[in-house]
């Protein structure tokens, strides 16, 4: 059995994914080759670098914001865009802290890292994160090889921040994986509003946890659930025996595990392409 499986769960190899009528479907396709470049999104907090991953070629092709862990733009984050690049899809990366460090500031793995970029989260207020969201959304839907269909996805700070964006009207798919504070409503300089808001997510929601994560505990992984019920949101849910930072291929102190990366890709890829390639 693979590491970080359950007893019951079948482990099956992670392939590209293709569009087949209603259905994506596992099939051999092949990915394309990439093309990256920077932009500076206007916000009202003033300009975010932002990386653009998109396949290279003629063609239109749908939007992803990706929103990072709290360290900014890391080469893990970067895998993360050149990969959902590589499956057709644009793919926006902004510096969640723009305003706060210089340009181009990647925080390092480590406690001092770790604690700048906590601090950070703590000390914007979070309107400046959702205008940083509708900003790269309006950059996506403006460019001349994006399709205009738009989804989002984040990684710990990241996976609030696309639980945010999902409050946009015109995010049609949104992945979450190990998203903090949602549970606390302690992101931003006074908090946040993200379970009260759950009722305006339009879109389809796909949440992914660790079971041993101790950011997001078992009774603040239940209140997400149960709100999000009562919310009337479109929403799967999965949660692997795994640990924070389980998708973070280094410096992860032991936490990546690659065959729950493989399934949760298979997860997110079946959900981009189904709601977002219609």
């Amino acid at each position: 059995m693979q590491p970080g499986l359950q007893a019951d769960q079948v482990y099956e190899p992670a392939r590209p994914w293709r569009r087949e009528g209603r259905h994506a479907t596992l099939t051999a396709t092949t990915m394309v080759t990439l093309q990256e470049h920077e932009v500076d999104v206007t916000t009202p907090t003033g300009p975010m670098r932002t990386l653009v991953f998109a396949p290279t070629g003629s063609g239109r092709h749908p939007g992803i914001v990706l929103s990072s862990e709290i360290f900014q733009i890391t080469a893990p984050v970067r895998r993360l865009a050149t990969f959902l690049a590589g499956h057709g899809f644009l793919v926006a990366v902004p510096e969640v802290f723009h305003d706060l460090e210089p340009r181009g500031c990647v925080l390092p793995y480590d406690q001092a890292g770790a604690d700048r970029g906590n601090a950070h989260k703590l000390a914007r207020p979070i309107a400046a994160f959702d205008a940083d969201a509708r900003a790269v959304l309006d950059h996506l839907r403006a460019l001349p090889t994006c399709t205009g269909r738009l989804g989002a996805m984040g990684i710990c700070l990241g996976g609030h921040l696309a639980l945010r964006a999902a409050l946009q009207p015109d995010v049609l798919a949104t992945a979450c994986c190990y998203a903090t504070d949602i549970h606390k409503g302690s992101l931003g300089r006074s908090g946040d509003d993200t379970l009260a808001r759950l009722g305006e997510v339009r879109g389809e929601l796909r949440m992914i946890w660790g079971r041993h994560d101790p950011h997001i505990p078992e009774a603040g992984r239940r209140l997400i659930h149960e709100r999000m019920t009562a919310a009337g949101v479109s929403f799967s849910w999965h949660e692997w025996n795994g640990a924070h930072a389980f998708l973070r291929d280094e410096h992860s102190s032991g936490r990546y595990d690659p065959a729950l990366a493989r399934l949760t890709w298979d997860l997110i890829l079946e959900l981009f392409l189904r709601r977002l390639r219609e």
